[in-house]
């Protein structure tokens, strides 16, 4: 059975490789409207809520029929906007969903919800598998290698594990895709954390749950990561779309 859940999706004005990109449209729709339709075809969603401290994106959102919250801009990172709003839901779970991942399955979202219900379970996320040493190999891919039961044992961006034999990053690692599903109250757990040494040196915030001895469990996602962070990720974006392949 899916618990009560609420997709909270944080959308900043802001980037460094590619500002604006949520209100970016050459497909007809802002980037953020496609993410939130992706997300209200989630099976046993209640909300799909946009965070954002930015007028533009409230006024984007509110022009194609979204709900939006206001959030408070100090934010430095998105689980933090997504608790601002948990504070004030009732659903037993919330899924966060980056305003630059448009390509994920909606049901993964329910898949989650039900994963982080679970006894014993305080965060669930995604992984995808890696198809080659070279890609192994890439910093800006984050890996994540699991304990025997399917939780997570470490999330890193470096070549994880490493195989001696051969000298080169192994394919034993899942690529991490950025979708998290929180009970509502271990979001809020989660945020009031401390830093953490091993989060702080890989820029990692899943780490902190993990130093902290948190359970994370890594489900696979049914579609490959498809993050849009530069303007050749949003290309490739628009070539998807006008090519049928996504909705």
């Amino acid at each position: 059975m899916t618990p009560s859940f609420a997709v909270v999706i944080p959308s900043r004005y802001a980037s460094t490789r590619l500002v604006a990109k949520p209100l970016l449209r050459e497909t007809g729709r802002y980037l953020v409207e496609h993410v939130v339709q992706r997300a209200r075809l989630a099976p046993g969603v209640s909300r799909v809520i946009v965070a954002t401290d930015d007028d533009r994106i409230e006024a984007a959102v509110r022009s194609f029929g979204g709900e939006v919250v206001r959030t408070h801009p100090g934010h430095e990172s998105g689980s933090a906007r997504c608790a601002e709003v948990a504070r004030g839901l009732t659903e037993d779970v919330v899924v966060n969903v980056q305003g630059d991942e448009p390509a994920f399955a909606p049901e993964d979202l329910a898949r989650l919800a039900r994963a982080a219900a679970r006894p014993g379970v305080d965060v669930a996320t995604l992984s995808f598998p890696i198809t080659s040493p070279a890609e192994a190999a890439l910093s800006s891919l984050v890996k994540v290698v699991l304990r025997a039961d399917g939780t997570a044992l470490y999330f890193s961006r470096a070549p994880i594990p490493f195989d001696r034999a051969t000298g080169q990053a192994s394919t034993g690692a899942l690529a991490h895709v950025g979708i998290y599903a929180f009970p509502r109250h271990r979001l809020l757990d989660f945020v009031a954390l401390a830093p953490g040494t091993l989060a702080a040196t890989e820029s990692l915030e899943q780490l902190r749950a993990l130093e902290a001895g948190w359970t994370i469990a890594v489900l696979p996602a049914t579609n490959p990561p498809l993050g849009v962070d530069t303007p050749e990720d949003y290309r490739r974006f628009v070539e998807l779309v006008r090519a049928g392949g996504l909705a």
